[in-house]
């Protein structure tokens, strides 16, 4: 759904997260190998966060056992940059995942 409204008041305009409010994210997924046990993954999952979402300043959603996806955002209001998707895609493989594959940015409020 998109507003196509052009006077829109700066308080409608951030409510409605468009314009200048707009925030940008991008979806992640990878796996790891079969047998991987519940603690490694665990680790794995400890590690990413450690190590690669929070000194970035960044938020994640999402879900799975040896294969995962989810959603990768700012903490804060913001967008994610294209630097913010090489950190996690880099991280990702560096760190034993395969299969990973990370979206191009895109509208998490408006997403079409």
């Amino acid at each position: 759904m998109k507003f196509e409204a052009k006077n829109r008041s700066r308080r409608l305009r951030k409510k409605l997260r468009v314009d200048e409010f707009q925030e940008f994210g991008f979806d992640v997924a990878w796996q790891l190998p079969k047998d991987t046990t519940s603690e490694q993954i665990d680790a794995f999952v400890d590690k990413f966060f450690a190590e690669c979402i929070q000194p970035n300043k960044l938020g994640f959603g999402g879900e799975g056992d040896t294969i995962w996806h989810g959603l990768v955002c700012t903490e804060k209001l913001g967008s994610c940059t294209d630097e913010h998707r090489i950190a996690v895609e880099s991280w990702l493989k560096d760190n034993g995942a395969t299969a990973v594959d990370v979206s191009p940015l895109y509208d998490v409020w408006w997403a079409e």
